[in-house]
């Protein structure tokens, strides 16, 4: 039986750019930092709250997973911002917009209330689109 989910995975186009959105403008946390293959990393971070679970930043190149045609299609649906979405959670959506904003963290979104609490939307370095949600408080 499955008991828990360890990592999931965010295509990025360059990993050294990666490494940079995620740790100095979003705040995560390095796990893992390892070279595999030529070219390509083992690069994983993780939310400072949470960190039972690794985002791992994997280069879209040519190899096992991605053959040079898929390279070349999964790149552009990265770059159009078709490709990956995720959401993520804060306590203070309002501070936390205007401090990612000041950090040059691209939103297509501002704060908006929803049906579930307050979003906004980004997209990191890559072309890849997040929703930033504080839940509605629980009456």
């Amino acid at each position: 039986m499955i008991n828990k989910l360890v990592f999931a995975t965010v295509y990025v186009l360059n990993q050294a750019s990666a490494y940079y959105f995620y740790v100095n403008k979003l705040g995560f946390k390095v796990h893992t930092n390892a070279p595999i293959g030529k070219d390509n990393r083992w690069l994983t971070v993780t939310p400072p709250d949470q960190p039972e679970i690794e985002i791992s930043l994997l280069l879209v190149t040519e190899g096992e997973m991605f053959t040079k045609e898929s390279v070349k299609a999964v790149t552009e649906l990265i770059r159009k911002g078709t490709f990956g979405h995720g959401g993520f959670e804060c306590n203070d959506i309002y501070a936390t917009y205007e401090e990612l904003k000041s950090k040059g963290v691209e939103f297509a979104q501002a704060p908006k209330e929803e049906f579930y609490g307050v979003a906004a939307v980004f997209k990191d370095d890559s072309g890849n689109w997040f929703s930033l949600t504080q839940k509605a408080k629980q009456s």
